[in-house]
């Protein structure tokens, strides 16, 4: 195969071919290598990158396979990392120079898995200054005028060029979500203690969530199930067995799955072409669509949800405010002095208010499926702003498992897209209703 053709497979593809012999880890991993080299400095989605170092991984995982050792589910595959996720030989400086030069000792959690899975960690992709608003150096790979979105540019934008097939990310408000959808790749942010936070920024223990990107629904159901699963350092997550994504995913419905259309009250904030789109999205899956409108009392969750991370980002955060607070952005600044003056009751009152919210949503999965919901206000805005979380909020606040679908185009022929929302705890379902409306909209 040619580079292109070996940069252009998914995941999937690339293990059968590793596990068939048809070319190497190292080669698939040098391939996508030239990609990096050939067009990541326009892109600039990775803060650190040893191509040594991943192709000596990769020879590492060839040998292992050679030698009859057993292999996991992302043999031989690359993997790009948000630079919030600590990892041993790379440095983890969660975008601000207060931390440049921070070189780990051990590696997070996630990436921990994912080299037990077999996988290559090919680099550490750029994220907003601690993952928070202010942007980094990353554009968008389908327009290089425009944000990637945040947090997690550069490991979108990663995936979206084909630098890499899978790339991880994590979202407290709508980083996973809204930069997947703005650069049309599909994007999963889980159930909140689906995936283990441990040796990971932590903004807020209440919000964080740690998600995946990929180019197709079953490669993002293969690494959900690598990442998965219970870790005693984190007490969000639970002791209990992961079901097997990759083969639900794929797996029929029992019955055509019934869809709520939740404009949620933040749909002013679509743009027109946003309301056309889903206006003609919902026509088309027809009596598989209901409309359904939240109770009032949901239009303080946005305010909940922001009275919560400033909160908690002003408590975590404060020992780099503390040691080097004057190269902190001051939009972050101003952020943590907010959280500082909120009083404790009002912070108390936002998160029993959250688990108020998710009973009442996680009540609708009795008659429905999914939720759909666009992901974006729109499509990627041009500059360096981010763009608005705000179709992002009331999940992130909730814990709800959330995905975005690249299946729609707007501006310019920029990617849109369809967020779908499941029940808590109830990814695979979710999974298998998104990879249902894939089809539908493909027939």
């Amino acid at each position: 195969m040619t580079d292109e053709e070996l940069t252009g497979l998914t995941a999937i593809e690339a293990v059968e071919h590793i596990a068939n012999d048809d070319f190497s880890s190292e080669e698939y991993v040098g391939a996508c290598l030239d990609r990096i080299a050939a067009i990541d400095g326009e892109v600039r989605a990775f803060v650190h990158l040893d191509p040594d170092a991943a192709l000596a991984q990769a020879r590492e995982v060839d040998q292992r396979r050679r030698d009859g050792q057993p292999i996991g589910l992302l043999h031989g595959i690359p993997v790009a990392i948000k630079d919030i996720f600590d990892t041993a030989d790379y440095p983890t400086e969660c975008g601000t120079a207060v931390l440049r030069g921070r070189q780990p000792a051990q590696d997070s959690a996630a990436v921990a898995r994912l080299r037990e899975a077999g996988a290559v960690i090919i680099g550490k992709t750029v994220t907003t200054e601690c993952a928070y608003f202010s942007p980094g150096p990353t554009r968008n790979p389908h327009d290089l005028t425009r944000t990637p979105g945040g947090s997690s540019s550069g490991s979108a934008a990663a995936v979206a060029a084909a630098m890499v097939p899978l790339a991880v990310g994590s979202q407290t408000n709508g980083s996973v979500i809204r930069p997947s959808a703005f650069c049309g790749v599909y994007g999963v942010k889980p159930s909140h203690g689906l995936i283990s936070r441990n040796g990971a920024l932590m903004l807020s223990q209440t919000l964080d969530q740690v998600g995946v990107m990929a180019r197709s629904l079953a490669d993002a159901a293969l690494i959900l199930e690598v990442l998965a699963g219970y870790d005693p350092a984190d007490s969000d997550t639970r002791a209990v067995a992961s079901p097997d994504y990759l083969e639900l995913v794929a797996e029929p419905p029992p019955v055509a799955p019934r869809l709520a259309f939740v404009r949620t009250p933040a749909w002013d904030k679509a743009d027109p072409a946003t309301h056309a789109a889903f206006a003609e999205l919902t026509a088309s899956l027809g009596d598989q669509v209901t409309e359904i409108d939240l109770p009032d009392d949901y239009a303080a969750a946005w305010d909940d949800h922001h009275v919560i991370m400033a909160t908690d980002m002003a408590h975590n955060l404060n020992h780099l405010l503390e040691r080097g607070g004057e190269v902190l952005s001051q939009q972050l600044r101003d952020l943590m002095a907010e959280g500082r003056s909120f009083p404790a009751v009002r912070y108390l009152q936002a998160r029993q208010n959250a688990k108020s919210y998710a009973a009442g949503l996680n009540n609708l999965f009795g008659d429905f499926d999914a939720i759909i919901t666009p992901a974006t206000p729109g499509v990627a805005p041009v500059g360096e702003a981010t763009g608005s979380p705000v179709f992002n909020s009331l999940w992130s606040l909730t814990g709800l498992p959330a995905l975005t679908l690249p299946l729609l185009t707007g501006e310019g022929g920029m990617p849109l897209g369809v967020q779908l929302v499941g029940a808590t705890r109830d990814d695979a379902r979710l999974l298998r209703t998104a990879n249902w409306l894939v089809e539908q909209l493909d027939n």
